[in-house]
């Protein structure tokens, strides 16, 4: 007997989701990629294990979170956490090396035959020194500065290492993880690490939100510009060259700058001025300061082009001089359709399908704000996953939910075996 039009449809509709496709598109336009990562998989005696020993374990995984966010740990000051985590590797019985910008590195050997495999969280986070980092619970929300950002991927990293050995998993590729410093401040750690180490074949970044899957790099540009001239009292300043003028003609200018539509889009925020030391004059020497970013690589560099001309325009009304100063340049990854290539690549559905299985939201994006930006610019098969559910980072009231960073555990763990490849059981 025919199926009914309507029942097709339904069919039609079950197939295209089962193949993750989107909802609406015609079949024809969806891609199917490549993927390491089956149930099937994880039902292994000793995945299963593994997973079982992360359920059992998580009260103490909470604790040791806490533990690792009471350590403070500002960018260029992670010496303290980095020796913690050091120390945990050890016991795990892992050789670990501290390197001269202070990044903390471990290899789990792999029995061979497969591809290396990095696994990359940052220790350290943007709050100053003496500030409390004593975490305060409230019913399933844990609350301190960096308590989300990012002491959750450092215990998370810490937990399945642990879960592999319980459970004697063993993959055929090398587990590479890396305990990154100094990310906050333009992703230095990551990037020293991937100058001074053999490529790897892969890299996950461990950090942000369980909203799917990151496979981009979003390029950011900070600039500092500086208008100078010889100042005056403010007695005899009228018609003088004006700097402040300038500063002012100059931000003006640029917030009348339109963003082309599509191309992956753009943003930027003038966010500190300065300048000037006394009441009564024309200063000086005035700023201000620049954050730009795109992850289309051509806009990004044609944005800071126009940005820099109006500078110096507003210089040349103004009689003054100017200059610029680069405080950071991350690269931009390119837009959705620059990366097609890198979306096929297997890293990236291997991760949305273990999003999927655990219930996370499964969706792949062409950006990313990571230590993995620093690899997706160099070519290297990179995604970034999220450590828990949590807010307001950067912040003295950052929360994280407590319960979420179980299932973000699981994620890193299949990601392990799915893209290392799972070797046979050890007796």
């Amino acid at each position: 007997m025919p199926i009914p039009r309507r029942v097709r449809g339904v069919v039609l509709v079950c197939i295209a989701l089962a193949l993750g496709a989107t909802p609406g598109a015609p079949l024809a336009a969806q891609e199917r990629y490549p993927t390491l990562f089956t149930p099937a998989l994880a039902a292994k005696p000793q995945v299963r294990d593994a997973l079982r020993w992360l359920e059992s374990s998580y009260p103490e995984h909470v604790q040791e979170w806490i533990r690792i966010t009471e350590i403070p740990a500002k960018s260029e000051h992670e010496q303290a956490r980095a020796a913690y985590v050091k120390a945990e590797l050890e016991k795990a019985g892992l050789e670990v090396r501290i390197d001269s910008i202070g990044n903390v590195t471990a290899v789990r050997k792999g029995v061979g035959g497969g591809p290396t495999v990095v696994f990359a969280a940052h220790l350290d986070t943007v709050h100053p020194l003496d500030t409390d980092v004593t975490v305060k619970r409230d019913g399933k929300v844990l609350r301190a500065p960096g308590i989300f950002d990012n002491s959750a991927s450092v215990a998370n990293l810490l937990a399945v290492i642990r879960a592999l050995d319980r459970a004697h998993v063993r993959t055929k590729g090398d587990l590479v993880f890396v305990g990154t410093v100094q990310e906050e401040l333009g992703l230095r750690g990551m990037d020293w690490w991937l100058e001074h180490t053999p490529r790897p074949d892969m890299l996950v970044a461990m950090d942000g939100g369980l909203d799917g899957v990151d496979y981009g790099a979003l390029g950011i540009y900070w600039t500092r510009y500086h208008f100078t001239g010889e100042g005056s009292h403010t007695l005899t300043s009228a018609g003088k060259p004006h700097p402040a003028r300038a500063l002012a003609e100059a931000i003006a200018s640029i917030y009348e700058l339109r963003i082309p539509e599509g191309h992956g889009g753009a943003v930027y925020n003038v966010g500190m001025v300065g300048g000037g030391k006394v009441f009564n004059a024309i200063p000086q020497d005035v700023w201000f300061t620049v954050d730009l970013r795109s992850v289309n690589p051509v806009l990004l560099d044609s944005l800071d082009r126009e940005i820099e001309a109006r500078v110096a325009k507003a210089a040349a009304d103004q009689h003054v001089g100017w200059s610029k100063e680069l405080v950071q340049r991350n690269k931009a990854g390119g837009t959705e359709e620059q990366l097609a290539g890198a979306r096929r690549h297997p890293i990236v559905q291997t991760a949305v399908d273990i999003h999927r299985f655990l219930g996370l939201p499964a969706r792949a994006v062409a950006t990313g704000s990571t230590d993995a930006n620093v690899a997706v610019t160099r070519g290297i098969p990179a995604i970034s996953v999220g450590r828990a559910n949590g807010g307001n980072q950067h912040t003295l009231q950052e929360w994280a939910d407590s319960e979420s960073a179980l299932p973000a555990t699981k994620m890193v763990l299949l990601l392990g075996v799915s893209l290392a490849g799972l070797a046979e059981a050890v007796p």
